[in-house]
Protein backbone atom coordinates (compact mmCIF):
# COMPACT_ATOMS: atom_id res chain seq x y z
CA UNK A 1 0.00 0.00 0.00
CA UNK A 2 1.51 3.13 -0.87
CA UNK A 3 2.68 4.90 2.29
CA UNK A 4 0.75 7.79 4.11
CA UNK A 5 3.27 10.56 4.36
CA UNK A 6 0.75 13.36 6.27
CA UNK A 7 -1.77 12.50 9.04
CA UNK A 8 -3.26 13.57 12.21
CA UNK A 9 -1.69 13.66 15.71
CA UNK A 10 -2.98 13.06 19.21
CA UNK A 11 -0.37 14.77 21.39
CA UNK A 12 0.75 14.33 25.11
CA UNK A 13 -0.60 16.79 27.57
CA UNK A 14 1.41 17.43 30.75
CA UNK A 15 -0.78 18.68 33.80
CA UNK A 16 2.09 20.09 35.95
CA UNK A 17 0.88 22.56 38.69
CA UNK A 18 1.55 25.62 37.62
CA UNK A 19 -0.10 25.11 34.38
CA UNK A 20 -4.30 26.52 34.02
CA UNK A 21 -6.94 24.88 35.77
CA UNK A 22 -9.98 23.13 33.47
CA UNK A 23 -10.93 25.63 30.20
CA UNK A 24 -9.08 28.19 31.25
CA UNK A 25 -6.26 26.87 29.82
CA UNK A 26 -5.69 27.41 26.49
CA UNK A 27 -4.24 24.07 26.15
CA UNK A 28 -7.65 22.13 27.36
CA UNK A 29 -9.37 24.12 24.78
CA UNK A 30 -7.09 23.10 22.00
CA UNK A 31 -7.90 19.07 23.27
CA UNK A 32 -11.00 20.03 23.08
CA UNK A 33 -11.55 21.28 19.82
CA UNK A 34 -8.59 18.30 18.05
CA UNK A 35 -11.22 15.88 19.96
CA UNK A 36 -14.56 16.49 20.94
CA UNK A 37 -15.17 13.47 22.59
CA UNK A 38 -12.16 14.25 25.00
CA UNK A 39 -12.81 14.55 28.80
CA UNK A 40 -11.39 17.94 30.39
CA UNK A 41 -11.58 18.15 34.69
CA UNK A 42 -12.59 21.32 36.31
CA UNK A 43 -9.81 21.52 38.78
CA UNK A 44 -7.08 19.67 36.63
CA UNK A 45 -4.40 21.87 35.47
CA UNK A 46 -3.87 21.70 31.85
CA UNK A 47 -0.14 23.27 31.54
CA UNK A 48 1.70 21.96 28.46
CA UNK A 49 0.62 20.43 24.56
CA UNK A 50 3.90 18.45 23.71
CA UNK A 51 3.63 18.50 19.53
CA UNK A 52 6.66 15.68 18.68
CA UNK A 53 8.59 12.32 19.07
CA UNK A 54 10.17 13.56 22.95
CA UNK A 55 9.86 10.13 24.00
CA UNK A 56 8.48 11.80 27.94
CA UNK A 57 6.04 12.97 25.63
CA UNK A 58 5.45 11.08 21.94
CA UNK A 59 2.51 11.73 19.75
CA UNK A 60 0.00 9.22 18.44
CA UNK A 61 -0.85 8.94 15.05
CA UNK A 62 -4.93 9.07 14.35
CA UNK A 63 -4.85 7.16 10.98
CA UNK A 64 -5.49 3.83 11.30
CA UNK A 65 -3.95 2.89 8.13
CA UNK A 66 -0.36 3.69 10.21
CA UNK A 67 1.28 0.29 11.48
CA UNK A 68 2.80 2.48 13.95
CA UNK A 69 1.10 4.03 16.65
CA UNK A 70 3.78 6.79 17.68
CA UNK A 71 5.25 9.56 15.91
CA UNK A 72 8.80 8.90 17.20
CA UNK A 73 8.10 4.75 15.96
CA UNK A 74 6.81 5.79 12.54
CA UNK A 75 10.22 8.41 12.15
CA UNK A 76 12.63 5.66 13.15
CA UNK A 77 10.46 3.57 10.30
CA UNK A 78 10.69 6.38 7.44
CA UNK A 79 13.66 8.68 8.55
CA UNK A 80 13.58 9.85 5.05
CA UNK A 81 10.51 12.05 6.34
CA UNK A 82 12.52 14.40 7.87
CA UNK A 83 13.88 15.68 4.66
CA UNK A 84 17.77 14.29 3.96
CA UNK A 85 19.63 17.39 5.17
CA UNK A 86 17.84 16.92 8.42
CA UNK A 87 18.03 13.41 8.80
CA UNK A 88 21.76 13.46 8.64
CA UNK A 89 22.52 16.51 10.53
CA UNK A 90 20.33 15.04 13.63
CA UNK A 91 20.84 11.46 13.42
CA UNK A 92 17.30 10.50 12.07
CA UNK A 93 15.49 11.93 14.91
CA UNK A 94 13.36 15.09 14.73
CA UNK A 95 15.01 17.95 15.80
CA UNK A 96 12.74 20.28 17.57
CA UNK A 97 9.77 20.05 20.31
CA UNK A 98 6.97 21.93 19.63
CA UNK A 99 4.26 23.27 22.51
CA UNK A 100 1.83 24.66 24.00
CA UNK A 101 2.07 26.37 27.14
CA UNK A 102 -0.61 27.71 29.75
CA UNK A 103 0.88 29.48 32.76
CA UNK A 104 -1.16 30.03 35.45
CA UNK A 105 1.88 30.42 38.21
CA UNK A 106 5.41 31.01 37.63
CA UNK A 107 7.81 28.69 36.45
CA UNK A 108 10.68 28.20 37.82
CA UNK A 109 13.41 30.74 36.90
CA UNK A 110 15.93 28.68 34.86
CA UNK A 111 18.80 28.91 32.36
CA UNK A 112 19.62 26.02 29.56
CA UNK A 113 23.26 25.07 29.04
CA UNK A 114 25.06 25.46 25.64
CA UNK A 115 26.01 22.16 24.18
CA UNK A 116 29.24 21.83 25.56
CA UNK A 117 27.81 22.10 29.04
CA UNK A 118 25.02 19.92 28.51
CA UNK A 119 27.26 16.79 27.21
CA UNK A 120 29.84 17.47 30.72
CA UNK A 121 26.64 17.75 32.82
CA UNK A 122 24.78 14.35 31.44
CA UNK A 123 28.27 12.86 32.10
CA UNK A 124 28.59 14.43 35.65
CA UNK A 125 25.47 14.02 36.74
CA UNK A 126 22.60 12.07 34.90
CA UNK A 127 20.05 12.05 37.22
CA UNK A 128 20.14 16.29 36.55
CA UNK A 129 20.80 16.34 32.90
CA UNK A 130 18.97 13.56 31.50
CA UNK A 131 20.62 14.17 27.66
CA UNK A 132 24.07 16.11 26.13
CA UNK A 133 21.62 18.26 24.03
CA UNK A 134 21.61 21.88 23.97
CA UNK A 135 18.04 23.39 24.82
CA UNK A 136 17.53 27.07 23.25
CA UNK A 137 13.79 27.77 23.03
CA UNK A 138 11.38 30.36 21.63
CA UNK A 139 8.43 31.81 22.96
CA UNK A 140 5.31 33.01 21.23
CA UNK A 141 2.58 34.73 22.85
CA UNK A 142 -0.98 33.64 22.45
CA UNK A 143 -2.49 35.62 24.57
CA UNK A 144 -1.05 38.59 26.75
CA UNK A 145 1.98 36.45 28.06
CA UNK A 146 4.74 37.92 30.89
CA UNK A 147 8.11 36.19 31.78
CA UNK A 148 11.27 37.29 33.47
CA UNK A 149 14.62 36.80 30.78
CA UNK A 150 18.28 38.37 30.84
CA UNK A 151 19.63 40.76 33.22
CA UNK A 152 18.59 44.37 33.27
CA UNK A 153 20.00 47.24 32.24
CA UNK A 154 23.01 48.11 35.02
CA UNK A 155 21.26 51.62 35.99
CA UNK A 156 17.95 49.23 36.65
CA UNK A 157 19.92 47.08 39.30
CA UNK A 158 21.77 50.00 40.79
CA UNK A 159 18.03 51.80 41.33
CA UNK A 160 16.92 49.08 43.22
CA UNK A 161 19.84 48.02 45.16
CA UNK A 162 18.96 51.89 46.24
CA UNK A 163 15.15 51.26 47.27
CA UNK A 164 15.41 47.87 48.40
CA UNK A 165 17.54 47.81 51.49
CA UNK A 166 16.65 44.21 51.88
CA UNK A 167 18.08 42.77 48.49
CA UNK A 168 21.20 45.53 48.96
CA UNK A 169 21.65 43.24 52.11
CA UNK A 170 21.56 39.89 50.29
CA UNK A 171 24.15 41.33 47.17
CA UNK A 172 26.17 43.24 50.02
CA UNK A 173 28.07 46.56 50.01
CA UNK A 174 31.37 45.16 48.73
CA UNK A 175 29.62 43.75 45.55
CA UNK A 176 26.84 46.51 44.89
CA UNK A 177 29.99 49.05 45.22
CA UNK A 178 31.28 47.67 42.36
CA UNK A 179 28.38 47.50 40.13
CA UNK A 180 28.24 50.99 40.92
CA UNK A 181 32.35 51.30 39.72
CA UNK A 182 31.31 49.73 36.68
CA UNK A 183 29.66 51.64 34.69
CA UNK A 184 30.63 52.33 30.88
CA UNK A 185 33.36 49.09 31.26
CA UNK A 186 31.44 46.22 29.39
CA UNK A 187 33.30 43.56 30.98
CA UNK A 188 34.02 44.80 34.42
CA UNK A 189 29.92 45.45 34.40
CA UNK A 190 29.64 41.05 33.60
CA UNK A 191 32.06 40.72 36.17
CA UNK A 192 30.34 42.74 38.72
CA UNK A 193 26.76 41.62 37.91
CA UNK A 194 27.87 38.43 38.10
CA UNK A 195 29.71 38.83 42.16
CA UNK A 196 26.23 40.41 42.84
CA UNK A 197 23.77 37.62 41.95
CA UNK A 198 26.71 35.27 43.10
CA UNK A 199 26.34 36.83 46.32
CA UNK A 200 22.54 36.67 46.40
CA UNK A 201 22.09 33.45 45.07
CA UNK A 202 24.54 31.81 48.06
CA UNK A 203 23.06 33.72 50.90
CA UNK A 204 22.68 31.23 53.75
CA UNK A 205 18.76 30.31 54.00
CA UNK A 206 17.80 31.92 57.45
CA UNK A 207 19.52 35.28 56.39
CA UNK A 208 17.56 35.75 52.89
CA UNK A 209 14.17 34.38 54.38
CA UNK A 210 14.59 36.97 57.11
CA UNK A 211 15.00 39.76 54.54
CA UNK A 212 12.01 38.64 52.42
CA UNK A 213 9.62 38.16 54.97
CA UNK A 214 11.14 41.91 56.27
CA UNK A 215 10.73 42.99 52.37
CA UNK A 216 7.16 41.54 51.90
CA UNK A 217 5.91 42.78 55.40
CA UNK A 218 6.94 46.94 54.34
CA UNK A 219 5.42 46.24 50.57
CA UNK A 220 2.23 45.11 52.15
CA UNK A 221 2.26 47.93 54.47
CA UNK A 222 3.10 50.83 52.06
CA UNK A 223 0.36 49.14 49.73
CA UNK A 224 -2.10 48.90 52.25
CA UNK A 225 -1.47 52.59 53.38
CA UNK A 226 -1.85 53.98 49.66
CA UNK A 227 1.88 53.97 48.76
CA UNK A 228 2.89 53.62 45.15
CA UNK A 229 5.45 50.48 45.68
CA UNK A 230 6.76 50.35 42.40
CA UNK A 231 10.19 51.53 43.32
CA UNK A 232 9.81 48.11 44.74
CA UNK A 233 8.34 46.14 42.16
CA UNK A 234 5.54 45.47 45.01
CA UNK A 235 2.83 44.19 42.64
CA UNK A 236 5.41 41.45 41.14
CA UNK A 237 7.21 40.67 44.59
CA UNK A 238 3.70 39.90 46.04
CA UNK A 239 2.35 37.70 43.51
CA UNK A 240 5.81 35.44 43.58
CA UNK A 241 6.09 35.26 47.15
CA UNK A 242 2.25 34.20 47.21
CA UNK A 243 3.24 31.32 45.01
CA UNK A 244 6.59 30.58 46.42
CA UNK A 245 6.75 31.77 50.10
CA UNK A 246 10.40 31.88 51.48
CA UNK A 247 11.79 31.53 47.80
CA UNK A 248 15.32 33.22 46.69
CA UNK A 249 13.83 33.70 43.56
CA UNK A 250 11.21 36.63 44.68
CA UNK A 251 14.73 38.48 44.80
CA UNK A 252 15.16 37.94 41.26
CA UNK A 253 12.70 40.31 39.79
CA UNK A 254 15.47 43.06 40.99
CA UNK A 255 17.80 41.19 38.95
CA UNK A 256 15.69 40.27 35.84
CA UNK A 257 14.28 42.16 32.85
CA UNK A 258 10.05 41.96 33.17
CA UNK A 259 8.99 41.25 29.74
CA UNK A 260 5.70 41.77 28.45
CA UNK A 261 4.56 40.40 25.05
CA UNK A 262 1.13 40.95 22.97
CA UNK A 263 -0.32 38.19 20.72
CA UNK A 264 2.50 37.16 18.16
CA UNK A 265 5.30 38.81 19.86
CA UNK A 266 7.77 36.16 20.82
CA UNK A 267 11.33 36.01 22.65
CA UNK A 268 14.04 33.68 22.15
CA UNK A 269 15.65 32.29 24.88
CA UNK A 270 19.61 31.44 23.79
CA UNK A 271 22.03 28.66 25.86
CA UNK A 272 22.82 30.25 29.48
CA UNK A 273 20.04 32.98 29.16
CA UNK A 274 18.60 33.56 32.59
CA UNK A 275 14.56 33.08 32.52
CA UNK A 276 11.26 32.21 33.89
CA UNK A 277 7.56 32.03 32.12
CA UNK A 278 5.29 33.83 34.99
CA UNK A 279 1.47 33.76 33.02
CA UNK A 280 -0.47 33.77 29.87
CA UNK A 281 -0.34 31.49 26.92
CA UNK A 282 1.97 30.72 24.43
CA UNK A 283 3.48 28.65 21.27
CA UNK A 284 6.87 27.70 22.10
CA UNK A 285 9.11 25.25 20.06
CA UNK A 286 12.42 24.21 21.24
CA UNK A 287 15.72 21.82 20.56
CA UNK A 288 14.47 18.74 21.54
CA UNK A 289 16.24 18.57 25.27
CA UNK A 290 14.91 18.09 28.76
CA UNK A 291 18.22 19.79 30.50
CA UNK A 292 17.39 22.36 32.75
CA UNK A 293 19.99 24.32 35.06
CA UNK A 294 17.22 26.13 38.08
CA UNK A 295 18.02 29.02 40.20
CA UNK A 296 14.65 29.46 42.41
CA UNK A 297 10.33 29.65 41.92
CA UNK A 298 11.17 25.99 42.04
CA UNK A 299 10.40 23.07 44.92
CA UNK A 300 13.04 21.26 42.39
CA UNK A 301 17.01 20.66 42.51
CA UNK A 302 18.35 24.14 42.49
CA UNK A 303 22.51 23.60 41.10
CA UNK A 304 23.71 26.82 42.76
CA UNK A 305 27.62 26.96 41.42
CA UNK A 306 26.88 25.59 37.66
CA UNK A 307 24.03 27.96 37.35
CA UNK A 308 26.21 31.17 38.65
CA UNK A 309 29.03 29.98 36.20
CA UNK A 310 27.47 29.47 33.04
CA UNK A 311 24.57 32.41 33.02
CA UNK A 312 25.31 35.51 30.22
CA UNK A 313 25.59 38.33 32.54
CA UNK A 314 25.59 40.89 29.96
CA UNK A 315 22.71 43.47 30.73
CA UNK A 316 19.99 44.53 28.08
CA UNK A 317 16.67 46.26 28.62
CA UNK A 318 13.50 44.46 27.93
CA UNK A 319 12.75 45.79 25.01
CA UNK A 320 15.90 44.16 23.26
CA UNK A 321 14.06 40.57 24.59
CA UNK A 322 11.42 40.98 22.40
CA UNK A 323 12.37 38.81 18.94
CA UNK A 324 11.16 40.00 15.86
CA UNK A 325 9.44 37.67 13.42
CA UNK A 326 10.05 38.34 9.23
CA UNK A 327 7.24 38.93 6.69
CA UNK A 328 7.44 35.64 3.98
CA UNK A 329 8.83 37.57 1.16
CA UNK A 330 6.93 34.81 -1.27
CA UNK A 331 3.52 33.94 0.83
CA UNK A 332 2.08 37.37 2.18
CA UNK A 333 -0.15 34.71 4.43
CA UNK A 334 3.40 33.89 6.26
CA UNK A 335 4.93 35.49 9.28
CA UNK A 336 8.98 33.46 9.77
CA UNK A 337 10.08 33.27 13.50
CA UNK A 338 14.06 31.74 12.62
CA UNK A 339 16.01 32.17 15.65
CA UNK A 340 19.70 32.13 15.16
CA UNK A 341 19.67 28.42 15.82
CA UNK A 342 19.67 25.29 13.30
CA UNK A 343 17.24 23.28 15.12
CA UNK A 344 13.89 24.98 14.38
CA UNK A 345 11.90 27.58 12.88
CA UNK A 346 8.46 28.67 13.21
CA UNK A 347 5.77 30.36 10.97
CA UNK A 348 2.72 31.60 11.67
CA UNK A 349 0.00 31.54 9.03
CA UNK A 350 -3.48 33.36 8.79
CA UNK A 351 -5.12 32.37 5.28
CA UNK A 352 -7.91 35.45 5.53
CA UNK A 353 -11.56 33.82 4.69
CA UNK A 354 -11.43 35.73 1.09
CA UNK A 355 -9.09 32.81 0.03
CA UNK A 356 -11.09 30.08 -0.37
CA UNK A 357 -7.89 28.10 -0.71
CA UNK A 358 -4.34 27.86 0.54
CA UNK A 359 -1.46 25.74 -0.84
CA UNK A 360 0.75 24.85 2.03
CA UNK A 361 4.28 25.27 0.57
CA UNK A 362 6.71 22.14 0.62
CA UNK A 363 9.92 22.35 2.70
CA UNK A 364 12.74 20.26 2.93
CA UNK A 365 12.07 19.27 6.70
CA UNK A 366 9.26 17.61 8.70
CA UNK A 367 6.92 19.63 10.15
CA UNK A 368 4.04 20.09 12.84
CA UNK A 369 1.04 22.10 11.97
CA UNK A 370 -1.12 23.38 14.99
CA UNK A 371 -4.88 25.16 13.95
CA UNK A 372 -5.34 27.49 16.24
CA UNK A 373 -8.72 29.36 14.90
CA UNK A 374 -10.91 28.31 11.99
CA UNK A 375 -11.88 25.11 10.02
CA UNK A 376 -10.69 24.11 6.91
CA UNK A 377 -10.86 20.67 4.95
CA UNK A 378 -7.06 19.55 3.96
CA UNK A 379 -6.11 17.19 1.04
CA UNK A 380 -2.70 16.07 0.13
CA UNK A 381 -1.01 13.37 -2.48
CA UNK A 382 0.24 12.10 0.81
CA UNK A 383 -2.60 12.32 2.89
CA UNK A 384 -4.39 9.19 0.53
CA UNK A 385 -7.82 11.13 2.16
CA UNK A 386 -9.36 14.67 2.89
CA UNK A 387 -8.40 15.71 6.48
CA UNK A 388 -10.76 17.89 8.25
CA UNK A 389 -8.90 20.80 10.50
CA UNK A 390 -10.04 22.33 13.09
CA UNK A 391 -9.14 24.23 16.07
CA UNK A 392 -6.85 22.09 18.10
CA UNK A 393 -5.72 19.76 14.93
CA UNK A 394 -2.42 18.83 14.97
CA UNK A 395 -0.86 17.49 11.46
CA UNK A 396 2.37 15.92 10.82
CA UNK A 397 3.38 16.30 7.21
CA UNK A 398 6.79 14.79 6.00
CA UNK A 399 9.43 16.62 4.44
CA UNK A 400 8.67 18.58 1.01
CA UNK A 401 5.06 17.43 0.80
CA UNK A 402 2.42 19.94 0.22
CA UNK A 403 -1.11 20.34 1.51
CA UNK A 404 -3.98 22.02 -0.25
CA UNK A 405 -6.62 23.79 2.22
CA UNK A 406 -10.29 24.65 1.47
CA UNK A 407 -10.84 27.26 4.11
CA UNK A 408 -14.53 26.95 5.37
CA UNK A 409 -15.07 29.71 8.11
CA UNK A 410 -15.86 32.70 7.63
CA UNK A 411 -12.91 34.61 9.59
CA UNK A 412 -10.12 32.54 8.05
CA UNK A 413 -7.42 29.94 9.17
CA UNK A 414 -4.70 30.90 11.73
CA UNK A 415 -1.74 27.91 12.32
CA UNK A 416 1.29 27.76 13.71
CA UNK A 417 3.80 25.02 11.81
CA UNK A 418 6.95 24.18 13.33
CA UNK A 419 9.96 22.82 11.18
CA UNK A 420 13.29 23.09 10.41
CA UNK A 421 15.28 25.29 7.84
CA UNK A 422 18.41 24.10 7.56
Amino acid sequence: MEEVRVFPLACAVQNYAWGKVGLDSEVAKLVLGGDALAVIQDGKPYAELWMGAHPKGDAQIKDNRIAQTTLGQWIAHFPACLGSKVKDTFQGQLPFLFKVLSVNTALSIQAHPNRELAARLHAQFPEHYPDDNHKPEMAIALTHFQGLCGFRPVEEILGFLQSVPEFRALVGNEAAQELRGSAGDTGRARRALKKCFTRMMICEKKVFVDQLNMLVKRVTEEGAAGKDTASSNGELLLRLHSQYPGDIGCFSIYFLNHVLLDPNQAMFLGANEPHAYLHGDCIECMACSDNTVRAGLTPKYIDVNTLCEMLNYSPSPSAAKIFPPVQDASDPCVTVYDPPVPDFTVMRIHVPASMKQYTLAPVDSASILLVIEGDASATSAAALSDISLRRGTVLFVSANESVLMHVTSPSGVTMFRACCLL
